[in-house]
C-alpha cells in the first residue's frame, strides 16, 4: 500500500515543487508513495475542496517552507495549521522541508525534524539534486519509521 502523500507550497516556489516531484519518482514506482499537489486538481474542480480533502485524509504532508510560503495565509493558515493538527493527533506525519532561507522560529512545525539535515535550505546547496536527494532519503527513512510497529 502506497503511502499518501499531499505537498503544501507556496505558488513562488513551483519550481521547487517540479524538482522535488522529479526526485519523489522512485519512491512513486516502487509504489512506496502517492504524491499529490495543487497542480493535480482537473479543470473545474473545486479547488479548496480538493485540497482539503488531501490535507485531511493524506497520511504524510510536506511543508515546503520559504518566506512565501509564510506570508501566504492559505499555506500557514489554513493547510499547515491542520496539518499540524492531525499530526498531534497522531493522524498524519508533518515533514517540513526548508526551500529557502526564512525565519520559522515559534512556527507551529519549528519543533519538527526538518529536511535537509541540519535544516540547510535547498537553494543553499550547492548541488541541487544532492539537496533534493537528502530529502528524498529522509522522507524514505520516515516511511520505514511509519511502518515499525
Amino acid at each position: 500500500m502506497a503511502y499518501t502523500v499531499f505537498i503544501s507550497y507556496s505558488h513562488k516556489d513551483k519550481s521547487f515543487v517540479n524538482g522535488l516531484i522529479r526526485h519523489l519518482d522512485n519512491l512513486r514506482r516502487q509504489q512506496v508513495i502517492s504524491a499529490w499537489y495543487d497542480g493535480d486538481i482537473v479543470a473545474g474542480t473545486e479547488w479548496r475542496a480538493s485540497i482539503m480533502s488531501h490535507v485531511n485524509t493524506d497520511q504524510i504532508i510536506l511543508l515546503l517552507i520559504s518566506a512565501d510560503f509564510m506570508h501566504s495565509d492559505f499555506c500557514y493558515s489554513v493547510e499547515m495549521e491542520r496539518a499540524i493538527e492531525r499530526h498531534e493527533a497522531g493522524e498524519a506525519r508533518v515533514i517540513p522541508i526548508l526551500l529557502r532561507p526564512t525565519d520559522f522560529e515559534g512556527a507551529p512545525f519549528a519543533k519538527l525534524q526538518m529536511l535537509p539535515s541540519e535544516a540547510k535550505a535547498i537553494s543553499l546547496w550547492p548541488d541541487r539534486d544532492a539537496a533534493f536527494l537528502n530529502v528524498v532519503k529522509g522522507i524514505r527513512k520516515a516511511i520505514k519509521d511509519l511502518q515499525t510497529p
